[in-house]
């Protein structure tokens, strides 16, 4: 005689909310419970409600009232963004390796870890979207093309890193990337070029908020050290640091991948973004946000970057 299959209780589903990031990880895993399946609901939930179209996006670009300044920006905007699938790919790669380090020592770790690399697959799609729309928009205005020397240079998977540092390092790219388009956005006259902008700023401050929830949740559990968060940041703010791109007097060549910031092209005629103490203050904030540290100048953090190293 088969068993009896045990009944099972029902799930009741709560009224639908509104979908957002889970900003604090290590509590929801350790002290509530939320599993990685719940997890992931959230993220596809947030990524379904804000999907767009980069055909319709591209489409609704007028080619003829797009000003010599603004295709330059285009054409830079898809050959940095070129650079975003090899962080992302690395990104699902150092997140498996890392969890299954934390296995068994801090599953709570372990988990918050999974759900990072389970996101990445967000950010590569909607990145995706970015590269295709620039690209696509400079090859119908007639710009430079882009090799297939220098499109598989740019792909380039990048070297692991400590996972907070990896983490850290993206969420001030992105707001590097955000403040940029910003910028775009309000100078532009084409309305589907400023559409566009908009659109891929706000995705670069959703991925922005993405990653300092991971941050913190790895600085939360204890098993990581502030100072890591201090010291990539210190990489961008120091005096000629990564955060004034290919700007800046020195830049270093790499063998091992390449960085968007220190590919754009500054040429003549072209409205460049600089919003120099806007970065640096979201920079701050995200350290605020991760570590629970307050600075509010770059020797501040310097300072307190050597504290935390004693």
């Amino acid at each position: 005689m088969s068993a009896v299959p045990q009944r099972r209780e029902v799930l009741r589903v709560p009224p639908t909310r509104k979908a957002e990031i889970v900003a604090d990880l290590y509590r929801a895993i350790r002290e509530e419970g939320r599993t990685l399946v719940e997890l992931e609901w959230e993220q596809q939930r947030l990524h379904e409600s804000r999907r767009w179209s980069a055909v319709e996006r591209v489409d609704a670009v007028e080619l003829e009232g797009v000003s010599a300044s603004d295709r330059l920006v285009v054409w830079n905007a898809g050959r940095a963004e070129l650079t975003t699938k090899p962080g992302a790919d690395r990104l699902a790669r150092l997140a498996d390796q890392e969890c299954r380090r934390w296995q068994g020592r801090n599953d709570a770790v372990a988990s918050i870890i999974q759900a990072c690399g389970t996101w990445s697959r967000y950010w590569n799609e909607e990145e995706a979207h970015h590269e295709t729309s620039f690209n696509r928009l400079a090859l119908l205005l007639g710009l430079e093309r882009i090799s297939d020397e220098t499109f598989i240079e740019f792909r380039k998977i990048f070297p692991d890193d400590d996972m907070l540092r990896t983490l850290t390092l993206l969420s001030i790219s992105e707001i590097v990337a955000a403040v940029n388009y910003a910028h775009c956005a309000r100078i532009t006259q084409e309305p589907g070029l400023k559409a566009l902008f908009k659109q891929v700023g706000a995705d670069e401050i959703q991925h922005m908020n993405y990653f300092i929830a991971f941050a913190k949740g790895l600085v939360d559990s204890g098993e990581y050290r502030a100072k890591e968060a201090f010291a990539v940041a210190h990489l961008f703010l120091r005096e000629g640091g990564e955060v004034q791109g290919s700007r800046r007097e020195h830049v270093e060549q790499r063998e091992t991948h390449v960085n968007w910031w220190d590919q754009l092209e500054y040429r003549e005629g072209m409205n460049a973004p600089d919003a120099a103490e806007k970065k640096e203050t979201l920079i701050f904030h995200a350290l605020k946000r991760i570590t629970g540290i307050t600075v509010s100048s770059a020797e501040e953090l310097e300072d307190t970057w050597m504290e935390l190293v004693g």
